[in-house]
Parts: C-alpha cells; structure tokens; sequence
C-alpha cells in the first residue's frame, strides 16, 4: 500500500475533544483528544482495557457522548447521530453476518438497514462483493465462507452504504496472514477508488506499520504517542541512546514502541476485561 500522508486539511473527518466515558467507577476514556484527517488510515492501538473501543463506539454513536465532544465531518455525534450514521461504515469485532443468510442476502440486509435506494440497492450490493471479491460466493450460505471470507463479507455490508468514513475494530482478528493481506488489500482497493478515511484498531504491529499513515497509541483512555510509524520508532531510538543504548543497538519496531508506551499496564487490573473476551471469542469463531 502507498502511503498518502500530505498534509492536514483544515476540518479533520473525526476530532474528539477531552472525551470521557466511564463504566462505573471505571474511566475507560479519559479526556481524550484525537484527530484523525481526511483520507489517512489511522491506526488506533494499545492494550486491551486501554479505551478504543469505547472510543469507537462514542464515534460511531453507538454509545452516548456523556463528557467533552466528538465530531465527525464537522457533525456533533451526540446532537446529530442520524447524521452521522449516515456517514460511516463500521465492521466490529464480533462477527455479524448471519450464517443462515447467502452472502448477497446479508450485504442486501445492510442495504436496507442504511437506507440505500431500492433502484440502487441491487447494483450497489453487487458492488460491494465485487469490490472485496465475494461475487463468485454471493449466493451461497455464510456458514460456508472460511473466516477471511467472513471478514470480507462483513467489509461488504460496512461499504455498501458508500460511507465516507470506514471504523474496522480489530478486522483481522484471528485470521491467517493470507487471509489477513487479502482483507487489507480490498481495503486499500476501495480506498484507492473512493478517498475514504480509514480508523482501524488492531494488535497486530506489522499491519499499523505496513498499512496506517498515522498511529495513535492509547493508554488508560488517552493518546499517549502519536505520528507516523517511522516517526516514532525514529523518536523511541534516539531516546533510548539518549540514555545511554549503543548506536549498535537494532532500530526499535512499532511494537517495542507499544510496550514502551503501555509499560507495565499491559497488567492493569482497572482495564475493562470484556475487550479480553470479546477477542477470544472472536478469534475462536473464525478458527
């Protein structure tokens, strides 16, 4: 994938400003602030517990904005949901394609949930599975698809609507690294095609290195680190010389940036331990 960092536009597609959201006694987001420009993908990471999804979920509104705001193309999440809706594409990380349906039955479900047109329906469903290269399997039942084949036809149902944003909540969980290259590749396909911004949360280093313009690395609710992969491999090895590391040492990868950044919070017992559960359960799904 090419990258196309350039340069800020002067309205961002998703800005959240000291957003807070509390399970409880819980803060699983404090106060944060996030900005992610038109047309990137932004790569959301950190450790279970550490808030994204709950971030996600204020974004998307499926969650209420109780403190601070969320904009998404200038739309506020909590005063102009429907508006906002209208514009996203959101692939979770629990499985959501119903087995009993054909792969064409649930993109067309998806369709009709996000309000396309009738006369448009059938030409943009077919669309969607020839843009993630399902068209051949349309027709046959969702239990048979493999688990890549499962993410792919749940990445149908997110750009059937055409969405101007596309939210993936750890969209590869589970898969194997074929499967895992063939779903990004068919989103930087539609990417390629339309200019659509891109916020994805994963735990995979490789694929926030190869695949993301820009990573915010989150913990205990707000962005600890933020920049281009290079940038802050770049930043953790010159700090580590500057404390003494020999110029020898191997330059740092993104995921010795994850561990500095979450440090020992990796074990935090305040974390939110449904994120723990909801990914294995996932990743047991798609085998």
């Amino acid at each position: 994938m090419t990258r196309h960092a350039g340069t800020a536009p002067a309205d961002d597609a998703v800005t959240c400003t000291r957003l807070a959201y509390a399970f409880g006694g819980t803060k699983a987001v404090d106060g944060l602030d996030l900005s992610v420009r038109r047309g990137e993908v932004f790569g959301l990471l950190g450790p279970n517990g550490a808030g994204k999804t709950t971030a996600i979920r204020c974004i998307t509104t499926l969650l209420p904005v109780p403190s601070g705001m969320v904009r998404v193309f200038g739309h506020d999440a909590a005063r102009d949901r429907m508006a906002v809706r209208r514009l996203l594409g959101y692939v979770p990380q629990q499985l959501s394609a119903d087995a009993a349906l054909t792969g064409r039955e649930n993109v067309t479900l998806f369709a009709r949930v996000f309000d396309v047109p009738r006369r448009e329906r059938a030409a943009r469903v077919a669309q969607a599975l020839a843009a993630v290269g399902l068209s051949d399997a349309a027709d046959r039942l969702a239990n048979t698809y493999s688990g890549g084949m499962v993410r792919r036809l749940e990445l149908a149902q997110a750009l059937v609507s055409a969405p101007r944003l596309l939210i993936l909540d750890e969209p590869t969980i589970g898969l194997d690294p074929i499967a895992r290259s063939g779903v990004w590749e068919h989103i930087d396909t539609v990417r390629a095609a339309t200019g659509m911004t891109v916020l994805v949360t994963t735990h995979y280093m490789d694929e926030a290195d190869q695949y993301c313009d820009r990573v915010g690395l989150m913990h205990r609710g707000r962005i600890r680190a933020l920049g281009t992969p290079a940038e802050l491999c770049q930043g953790l090895g010159e700090r580590r010389r500057a404390q003494g590391a020999p110029a020898t040492d191997p330059s740092p990868t993104l995921e010795d940036v994850f561990r500095d950044v979450a440090g020992s919070g990796l074990d935090d017992s305040s974390g939110d331990f449904r994120d723990v559960r909801s990914t294995r359960r996932t990743a047991h799904r798609l085998g």
